[in-house]
């Protein structure tokens, strides 16, 4: 058995109250909680890292330090047939190796053993010393030992010095003291239980009960330990393993070390409990804050909504502007045919169909585009002003920076921007479904066509003619330009007239179709201010992420607090 078995229950429930502690605090940490002076990491680790602090003491020669060696399996303390230990030494843990003379009487020797991390051995001189010091030093250490062993060797197991010292001890310290025959591999079997049996009934009478007694030998146990292949056989028959279970039972039952684990457990607990109210508080602090979030977005598409409602006089708006820019289209078209050039344009070609809807079109879609320039800044100006009262209220509410007013301005002036891209491109494709310009190319070649035989028969009469006159042929001439001045005072005639009929049902069908131009628009303002205002709300996206961050950040954290409580009631249960 090594040292690491000793107690190895008890050190392990330890161990998972540290690491418990541990992530208690690290949980607290990142959850933000406060939990003052609940969990003293130093304290907690000072504390319950505390060494077992073994006291070995008896007489002279007793075997003590070969019961130390034996106990470990290391070369711990020198062995000799003369007196090694001449003053109290005290082993601990320490890197490098070294001894410190803290008196003349007693040594500190730290060395680098794992096991010293644990144990503390307290080495005496011997109860028989002639030096009367070392009596006095041993016997302060006792009092917060938690195991004293007295080693007798079986040769003189009825020393007088070692039982008197005994037999002045406390109740309390002799609840804590363990009888060692050393040495018992140098008898019989027969001669070991008589031995036991003397030192049962002397104790009854020295000390008033008998504490538990063990026949070993030291020696046969660090030679079966450091065996190679270890001699679990000799180590059996050394009687260490009955000792070393009543060690380990010791360190596991210690009522001490089990109040102190119990203590911090308890405070661990507590500390637990404050971070699960903390992680429940936030938890219900961030559904607090998805349902504001969720309010603003809802405000936000009421101000849309309240936007719309203004839509239709805003309509009226672009049908008066429509209509004015049909009775202005009705006058440049009027200009356009004019009997001059309508003659003119039969030789050149006629593109006034075209020329006359494009620059309608860019009348009317640079008209619409200056009211969605306008209605477009009146939102921007909005929505910038809500920006500023409501990072006031994210602030107050979630405790976040909504962000700086350059980026949303950002945000809104490209908004702004495709917000009038999107109505002009919605005017012209309006105009375009219209088909007012198909009507208009039919009346025009309608009419270019009657112009074009006129003008054909105008032309004919008078090359007729004066070829007649050329001929010399009497009245002819006269006749044919005659009919000639009568087909052109027809075709001016057609040309006045058709250019009436044909301007006032431009105009006509132009008025007719503002309802459905206003109507189509409708539907291109709404999309266009619903992206304005999405948009908008994406300036919360930073937020959104925030929020959905610390939402999984949550689970995690759950996850964590319910294995270090199921981890802390495992701890319970064990105590």
């Amino acid at each position: 058995m090594s040292y690491t078995q000793f107690g190895e229950r008890y050190f392990a429930t330890r161990e998972r109250l540290v690491e418990v502690m541990r992530g208690v605090l690290a949980l607290a940490q990142e959850t933000e909680t406060d939990l003052g002076d609940r969990l003293p990491v130093h304290e907690i680790e000072r504390g319950l890292g505390a060494p077992f602090l073994f006291v070995v003491s008896g007489e002279v020669n007793a075997g003590k330090s070969t019961l130390i060696n034996g106990l470990f399996g290391r070369d711990l303390c020198r062995v000799n047939i003369l007196p090694e230990t001449d003053r109290v030494l005290w082993y601990q843990y320490g890197s490098p190796a070294r001894d410190v003379e803290i008196t003349p009487m007693l040594e500190e020797r730290f060395r680098p053993i794992e096991f010293l991390r644990d144990f503390n051995l307290i080495d005496t001189p011997g109860t028989n010393s002639i030096v009367q010091n070392h009596q006095e030093i041993t016997a302060r250490f006792l009092p917060s030992a938690d195991l004293i062993l007295f080693v007798f060797p079986v040769t003189n197991p009825w020393g007088a010095a070692t039982w008197n010292f005994i037999s002045q001890l406390s109740p309390e310290i002799l609840s804590r003291v363990a009888f060692i025959i050393q040495q018992a591999d140098q008898r019989e079997a027969i001669d070991i239980k008589v031995i036991l049996e003397h030192m049962a009934d002397l104790s009854t009478k020295r000390i008033g009960h008998v504490p538990p007694i063990f026949a070993v030998s030291g020696k046969t146990a660090y030679e079966a330990k450091r065996a190679l292949p270890f001699a679990a056989d000799r180590l059996k028959a050394s009687g260490y393993p009955e000792l070393e279970s009543f060690i380990s039972k010791k360190v596991c039952e210690s009522p001490e070390r089990k109040h102190k684990l119990e203590t911090w457990r308890s405070r661990v607990s507590a500390a637990l409990r404050t971070v699960e109210d903390r992680i429940e508080q936030q938890s219900q602090g961030l559904t607090a804050q998805g349902r504001f979030l969720d309010t603003i977005e809802r405000e936000i598409d009421d101000i849309r909504e309240r936007f719309v409602t203004r839509l239709p006089r805003h309509l009226a708006g672009v049908a008066e502007v429509f209509e004015t820019e049909a009775v202005w289209g009705s006058k440049l078209l009027k200009r356009r045919l004019a009997v001059i050039p309508s003659f003119f344009r039969l030789f050149v070609g006629d593109r006034t169909g075209p020329q006359m809807e494009s620059v309608f079109v860019e009348r009317l879609q640079a008209t619409v585009e200056a009211v969605a320039e306008e209605d477009g800044l009146e939102v921007v100006e909005f929505c910038r002003k809500h920006w500023g009262e409501l990072g006031e209220r994210v602030k107050a509410t979630m405790d976040v920076d909504l962000g700086s007013a350059d980026d949303v301005d950002s945000t809104l002036a490209a908004a702004k921007k495709r917000f009038v891209l999107r109505l002009g491109r919605a005017a012209r494709q309006g105009i375009g479904n219209l088909k007012v310009r198909n009507q208009l190319d039919k009346d025009l070649r309608r009419r270019n066509l009657a112009l074009k035989s006129f003008t054909f028969t105008t032309l004919l009469l008078t090359t007729v003619g004066a070829t007649c006159g050329a001929l010399g042929l009497p009245w002819l001439p006269a006749i044919l330009c005659s009919l000639a001045a009568l087909f052109l005072i027809g075709g001016i005639t057609v040309a006045l007239i058709t250019r009436r009929t044909i301007t006032d049902e431009f105009q006509k069908r132009l008025l007719d179709t503002c309802s459905t131009f206003a109507a189509t628009l409708r539907s291109d303002y709404e999309d266009a201010l619903r992206i304005v205002f999405q948009d908008y709300t994406s300036s919360l996206s930073a937020i959104r992420t925030h929020l959905a961050h610390e939402k999984l950040a949550i689970e995690p954290r759950l996850r964590r607090w319910h294995e270090l409580f199921l981890t802390l009631k495992a701890i319970e249960q064990d105590l």
